[in-house]
């Protein structure tokens, strides 16, 4: 008997080390276990707006996520937010990336909507090697820099440029209409001139001639002399950038002077404010805008998601805001397959990552997979009409095609008054 027990116990202690190495269970972790977000986002200064519209999405999303029993991998283990407020400050960005990671050991890090913040706080990031994922800051060099854990949702910026020049291509394709030449204007900041920089090389490499090329100062007061440029130089087709006000006088002004459009085309911005569609009225009839997202996307549950968002914090959801929503969901993806709160198991995840669907999936592109360099390379932007079904101009989207507001057909060219 004295034997068999001694047997026993060998036995036992024989299996004890193996049994240490096993992967872990959902069962493991406790029932309190949490996952921590470290949020950087602007809530104070020039862009608090558009900081506070991704925070309430992140909320949204995170409500739901826990709802439906958190992170079932890490048994049920639920996301918690912590919030800093960036204050569109680069220092202060990477300030509190220090103090999240440091001090209150986050799991995660997102953030930061403005590029010029968001770029050196990746680097914040990468140096601790925890997981940057990146809603939307556009600039290209965000994901430049050979990091392996900063991982960009949204198209970035010189996607904008190549997606107005698809989309003006596809115009002519589905219309039978040519486009030969094109004039570029713009507000003579580094935006505007960002943009007419690549519009330039695109026009070449597509074959149209430009016919005019004009910057001028979005503080203006009068923009006659440029309308009457742009009437002079006769183009098909007008891209702009601009901020409200010039968006606004620039528009009425080119009615006023009876210009003759094929098209015009905006790149967000001034076109996109809602004050844009308030005080053009009719003359901002039929111009074309690309933005990151619309309320009628044709998506499954775009429709849903934004009544949701709009009955808890009173107004639609943004093109910024939906970047935000969807980023809860890509970590939940990630989180549910790395199985682990080691940061190396969650980058891991997110670079393998290929989400098709799911509440998150409301924008207008159908997946995020990640390229090397961390862009999610299905992103893309969605074109929209103003026009009016009706009921008052409203922005129709028309862009990608599998995304058109079912049953709308785009005026294209304009036609003339």
């Amino acid at each position: 008997m004295k034997t068999n027990f001694k047997l026993k116990l060998i036995a036992i202690f024989a299996i004890i080390p193996f049994l240490a190495v096993l992967p872990q269970s959902s069962s493991v972790w406790a029932k309190d276990t949490v996952v921590k977000v470290g949020n950087i986002i602007p809530l104070s200064g020039p862009s608090a707006s558009v900081g506070q519209q991704g925070k309430n999405a992140r909320e949204m999303a995170v409500e739901e996520i826990n709802a439906a029993g958190g992170i079932k991998s890490l048994g049920g283990a639920k996301l918690e937010m912590v919030y800093a407020d960036s204050e569109s400050k680069p220092e202060k960005g990477v300030s509190e990336a220090e103090r999240f990671i440091n001090t209150e050991k986050v799991n995660v890090l997102t953030g930061c909507w403005n590029s010029a913040v968001s770029y050196p706080t990746s680097a914040v990031a990468e140096r601790y090697g925890i997981p940057f994922i990146v809603p939307v800051s556009v600039a290209d060099k965000i994901t430049e820099q050979g990091f392996k854990n900063v991982f960009r949702i949204a198209a970035k910026d010189s996607w904008w440029t190549r997606d107005q020049f698809a989309f003006l291509k596809d115009m002519e394709k589905e219309f039978n209409t040519k486009v030969e030449k094109l004039a570029f204007v713009y507000e003579n900041g580094d935006w505007g001139k960002g943009f007419a920089g690549q519009w330039k090389a695109l026009a070449e490499k597509a074959g149209y001639k430009v016919v005019l090329d004009e910057p001028y100062p979005s503080t203006a007061t009068d923009l006659s002399p440029v309308a009457q440029k742009i009437k002079r130089a006769r183009p098909d087709v007008l891209m702009l950038v601009s901020n409200a006000a010039d968006a606004i006088l620039l528009t009425n002004t080119l009615a006023e002077y009876k210009v003759k459009l094929k098209a015009i085309i905006g790149s967000g911005g001034g076109h996109a404010d809602p004050s844009f569609l308030k005080a053009a009225g009719k003359n901002g009839q039929y111009i074309f805008d690309i933005v990151e997202w619309e309320t009628d996307v044709n998506k499954p549950g775009a429709k849903e998601a934004n009544a949701k968002y709009n009955a808890k914090y009173g107004s639609n959801l943004t093109g910024e805001a939906v970047d935000a929503y969807l980023a809860m969901y890509v970590l939940k993806d990630a989180l549910e397959r790395a199985g682990s709160l080691d940061p190396a198991k969650i980058r891991q995840a997110l670079a393998t990552t290929n989400l098709t669907g799911g509440p998150g999936m409301i924008v207008g592109y159908d997946a995020v997979e990640f390229d090397k360099t961390g862009q999610n390379k299905h992103a893309a932007l969605v074109m929209v009409q103003i026009n009016d079904l009706g009921k008052g101009l409203e922005r129709i989207t028309v862009w990608p095609k599998n995304a058109r507001r079912a049953g709308y057909t785009p005026t294209f060219p304009m036609p003339k008054k």
